[in-house]
C-alpha cells in the first residue's frame, strides 16, 4: 500500500494537470459595450431635461427606436420622469408636461427653423457634409467591397460613392450649401492600422483560428474604427445640419475574382432606430439611441428621407428593396423607399442622417454602367440611353434636397 499511494497521487496530479492544459479557453464575458465603444457621461443627459414629453418619448422608444419590448428591462418612465438603467444604478431625466417642451440642444437645424431663402438658392446656409461610404482605393479588396469580371475594370464601391460625392458636392454648392467631404480621397480618414486590433481581436474571438482573428483585426480597421474618426470629425469639427451617407448596394456575389451577376436591382434609404434586444443591453448605444431620441433627429430623418428617396426613385426608376421579415429593421411608413436600422454611422452621427442604398452593384446592368464610367449627357449602355450612374445618383440627390429645403424653411424671416 505504501507504494500504491504515491503512484496513486502522481497519478491524480498528471491526469489534473493534463485537464488544465486541454481545458478549453472559458468564454468572453457577455459585453456591456460595443466594438471599441467607452462608458457614456449619462450627466450629459442632463441638457434635455424638459424636451419632450412622455407620450413623445414612449412612441419613439416603442415605434421606431426599437424591436420587441427588452427595452422595458432598462427604462422606467412616468409622466414626470423617465429612468434609464446605466452601469451602475439609474439616470433620471424630467420629462416636460404636454404643451411645456423647451427646444433641446444640438447643433443642427432642422429646415422649419431656417429663414426663407433666396430665389434660386433654397439650400442657402445649410451645413451638409458628404460621407461617402467605405475606403476603396488599395483597400478595397480587404473591406471585401470588391469584385472583378475577366478583364473587365473592377468595381469598388468606396471608389464609386467617392466619385458621387464630388459629383454631388457642387450641385449642392450652387443651391447655396455649406458642402464638406467626409472623406475626399481614397482610403481611410482613422490613423490606426488593422495591426493594432490583433490583441482587441484575440480577446474576443477567444477560440478563433488566426484567420478569423485577422479577418476580425481588420473589419475593426476599417469599419469600426473608422466610422468613429468620421463621427469625431462629423460631431466635432463640422457639425453639420445633415449628413448624406453614401452607398451602392449589393447581393452576394460569391467569389470576387468570379462573381455572379443578377438581374436584380432596387434601392432604400436607412434612418436610424430598430435597435435589437442585444444592442438595447449595450450601455453605450442605450445612450447614443437616447441622444438619438432626444435631439428630436427621426422626424427630420424621415422627412427628408423621404423626398430625397421620391427624388431618386423617379431620377433612377429603382424600385424599392424589401426587408425580409427575419431582419433586424422595420418599415417607415409613408415611404416604401424607408426603413430604420442600427448602423453605427448613423447612430454615432449626432445630426440626422440620409443613408442612400441604391443600385446592386452586381445587377448586370449596373454593372455594365459602371464599365462606362463617368460622362456628361447620355450614352447606349446596356441597350438603352443612359445618364452615367453616378451623374445620375447625383441628381436624384440634390434634386431631393432642393425639394424639401424649398419647401419646409418656414422660420420667419428676421424684421
Amino acid at each position: 500500500m505504501s507504494k500504491v499511494l504515491p503512484l496513486l497521487i502522481a497519478a491524480l496530479l498528471m491526469a489534473g494537470f493534463a485537464l488544465l492544459i486541454w481545458m478549453p479557453p472559458r468564454p468572453a464575458p457577455p459585453r456591456a459595450y460595443a466594438d471599441l465603444g467607452s462608458a457614456p457621461d449619462w450627466t450629459e443627459l442632463d441638457a434635455y431635461a424638459g424636451t419632450m414629453t412622455r407620450a413623445e418619448f414612449e412612441a419613439l422608444l416603442a415605434g421606431p427606436f426599437t424591436l420587441g419590448d427588452r427595452w422595458k428591462e432598462f427604462f422606467e418612465i412616468s409622466d414626470a420622469a423617465v429612468r434609464t438603467r446605466t452601469e451602475d444604478g439609474w439616470h433620471e431625466l424630467p420629462l416636460a408636461p404636454p404643451g411645456g417642451e423647451s427646444p433641446p440642444p444640438r447643433y443642427w437645424r432642422p429646415a422649419a427653423a431656417m429663414p426663407p431663402a433666396p430665389a434660386g438658392r433654397p439650400l442657402e446656409g445649410v451645413r451638409i457634409a458628404i460621407d461617402p461610404g467605405h475606403l476603396g482605393g488599395s483597400f478595397a479588396v480587404m473591406e471585401e467591397r470588391w469584385y472583378k469580371l475577366g478583364a473587365r475594370e473592377p468595381v469598388t464601391e468606396g471608389d464609386m460613392t467617392l466619385r458621387v460625392a464630388k459629383l454631388l458636392e457642387p450641385r449642392l454648392a450652387a443651391l447655396g450649401a455649406e458642402v464638406t467631404l467626409v472623406r475626399d480621397a481614397p482610403g481611410p480618414v482613422t490613423a490606426r492600422s488593422a495591426r493594432e486590433f490583433r490583441k482587441y481581436a484575440r480577446h474576443r474571438l477567444r477560440t478563433g483560428t488566426p484567420a478569423e482573428v485577422r479577418g476580425f483585426a481588420e473589419r475593426l480597421f476599417y469599419r469600426t474604427a473608422e466610422i468613429r474618426e468620421r463621427a469625431r470629425l462629423v460631431n466635432e469639427e463640422i457639425r453639420p445640419d445633415l449628413v448624406l451617407c453614401l452607398h451602392f448596394n449589393a447581393e452576394a456575389w460569391g467569389d470576387p475574382r468570379d462573381p455572379e451577376l443578377l438581374d436584380r436591382n432596387h434601392f432604400h434609404v436607412l434612418l436610424n432606430g430598430s435597435y435589437t434586444p442585444g444592442e438595447i443591453a449595450l450601455h453605450d448605444e442605450r445612450f447614443e439611441m437616447l441622444l438619438k431620441i432626444l435631439q428630436g433627429i427621426h422626424a427630420e430623418e424621415k422627412a427628408l428621407g423621404t423626398v430625397v428617396a421620391a427624388a431618386l426613385a423617379e431620377e433612377s426608376a429603382l424600385p424599392p428593396y424589401v426587408y425580409k421579415a427575419e431582419a433586424s429593421a422595420q418599415p417607415v411608413p409613408g415611404s416604401p423607399y424607408l426603413w430604420t436600422r442600427n448602423l453605427l454611422a448613423n447612430r454615432l452621427y449626432r445630426c440626422p442622417v440620409v443613408f442612400l442604398e441604391p443600385y446592386v452593384m452586381n445587377d448586370r446592368i449596373v454593372f455594365e454602367r459602371i464599365q462606362a464610367g463617368d460622362y456628361e449627357g447620355t450614352r447606349p449602355v446596356a441597350g438603352k440611353e443612359r445618364k452615367s450612374i453616378y451623374r445620375e445618383y447625383a441628381d436624384g440627390v440634390a434634386e431631393g434636397l432642393r425639394a424639401y429645403y424649398a419647401a419646409n424653411r418656414t422660420r420667419p424671416a428676421a424684421p
